[in-house]
């Protein structure tokens, strides 16, 4: 973007009649938000160009001035797509840099543009289609991640693994079982962010400053327009409210929680002390001082800039917990925290979705930590088919455990005649169910980590997964006329 000073004196700013001094250099600069908010040029324009077509047909100004006005925006959209947009802090922000740039094209007649409207409506209108477009690209970040994680799932399907609870050896699972976990948080992401979306795109414009428009202005006209189903219902509330900011960030700091668990684990898991699997090159880095590392920088910066995104969520909270009914410039402070959360969770689900599939998995490592105790609480189970009661077959099986400590030995190293010793109850076949497959396998539930419920789960998520990208594409569709100028 180019930049050449621009003469505004408080005559000639918009809202200047009222002032009788200039107006102070250190304030313009401290108050102008030009410098984050031009990434709104285009909503703003196709906002401003809906809002005109309105007043033609609302017969509030005459169909020669409209023609001028929207051409008079078409040309203003080419200068800033081409980088000959002058933007300037004394024009406080992108909707007065525009309509400035506008007058100075068309005449006076570029004035009545903002008949009948505020800046209070026309930011929060840009602010509403902005969010509902970049939910849209969130939202196909996680399917691509969604569906990444259902292909390693397939891929992976025979790969167990030790679970953990307190980051110590739990009992076996199938590692699709795992990423299949990953798969569930990331729907509940995207059923928050469809949610979320919803409630962003209703059409503020018309709410004037605070109490409504003076004008006969075609509310539902410029919806329709703009490609929004609803509009707000109460003027004071369309522009004193940023909820729908808050939303995005609450769901936005969900996402990265999930993400920054699943960035953690594969840390974990590729270390040497570790080593259940391998990462991709590309998304790793190396030490300029030791030749042997391979840190896993993309997965740090997941977990790191999740906390980022926590804080802006916390920001936006704090800055609407006691303003006054109805605008106050406080509000100006949501932007530069949404812009962030936006470009912060956008880019992180789609890295993540360029990783996950080029992950290998160390079979064989991640089998033999499988082993070991993880399969003691089968073992109680045994008992506990055998009549003995679950508290006394877990005291029972806790001592076993306790004597193969004690001689270094696992419980598939503990002859079965040992195993008598404990319990009369543990016959012959006892040390089968210490066996990690039959583990496995005794998990058989809707939910369990069993091969066949965990191939029932893929499959019902791949369906799943269709689904949401179709209503991700209906969605993109009625959208659709809000993407013409």
């Amino acid at each position: 973007m180019l930049y050449r000073r621009v003469l505004v004196t408080m005559s000639t700013k918009p809202w200047g009649g009222r002032f009788r001094d200039e107006a102070d250099s250190g304030a313009e600069q401290y108050t102008a938000s030009i410098g984050f908010d031009r990434r709104l040029y285009r909503d703003d324009i196709r906002g401003s160009v809906a809002h005109c077509r309105m007043l033609v047909r609302q017969g509030i100004i005459t169909a020669h001035e409209g023609d001028l006005i929207e051409q008079g925006l078409t040309d203003v959209l080419r200068e800033i797509e081409g980088g000959e947009f002058s933007f300037s802090p004394a024009l406080e922000d992108i909707h007065m840099a525009i309509e400035h740039r506008l007058i100075e094209k068309i005449g006076p007649v570029g004035g009545k543009v903002h008949t009948g409207r505020s800046r209070n409506d026309q930011v929060a209108l840009d602010v509403r289609m902005f969010l509902r477009r970049e939910i849209f690209d969130v939202l196909n970040g996680t399917a691509a991640l969604q569906r990444a994680l259902l292909e390693q799932a397939r891929r992976n399907l025979h790969v167990v693994m030790p679970s953990y609870t307190h980051l110590q050896h739990a009992q076996p699972i199938l590692f699709s079982h795992y990423l299949m976990a990953y798969f569930e948080m990331l729907r509940r992401d995207a059923e928050r962010l469809m949610e979320c979306r919803r409630r962003v795109n209703v059409m503020p414009l018309g709410a004037g400053a605070g109490a409504g428009s003076g004008f006969p202005v075609d509310r539902e006209g410029v919806a329709r327009e703009l490609g929004f189903p609803r509009i707000t219902r109460n003027s004071l509330d369309a522009v004193s409210d940023r909820d729908f900011v808050c939303e995005f960030c609450f769901a936005s700091a969900m996402v990265m929680m999930h993400l920054s668990r699943l960035a953690h684990d594969f840390i974990l898991w590729s270390t040497e002390e570790f080593g259940f699997i391998e990462l991709p090159d590309p998304f790793c880095t190396g030490s300029s001082m030791m030749p042997q590392k391979k840190n896993a920088d993309v997965l740090e910066l997941v977990r790191g800039r999740t906390g980022r995104v926590y804080g802006h969520l916390v920001g936006q909270l704090t800055v609407l917990k006691g303003l006054p009914m109805t605008y106050n410039r406080d509000l100006q402070e949501d932007k530069e925290a949404l812009f962030d959360t936006v470009d912060v969770v956008k880019a992180t689900v789609w890295i993540m979705a360029a990783l996950v599939p080029k992950i290998v998995i160390l079979e064989e490592r991640a089998r033999r930590a499988a082993g070991g105790f993880s399969t003691a609480t089968d073992l109680a189970d045994y008992l506990v088919e055998r009549g003995i009661p679950f508290r006394e077959a877990h005291e029972i099986v806790g001592r076993i455990v306790r004597s193969c400590l004690d001689e270094g030995i696992t419980l598939m190293d503990m002859p079965t005649q040992r195993l008598a010793q404990f319990s009369e109850q543990l016959g012959m076949d006892a040390k089968r169910a210490l066996e990690v497959d039959n583990s496995l396998k005794r998990r058989d539930i809707p939910g369990g980590t069993a091969p066949s419920r965990v191939q029932e789960a893929i499959t019902e998520a791949e369906r799943y997964l269709e689904e949401h990208l179709q209503a991700l594409r209906d969605a993109g569709a009625s959208d659709e006329c809000s993407q013409r100028i």
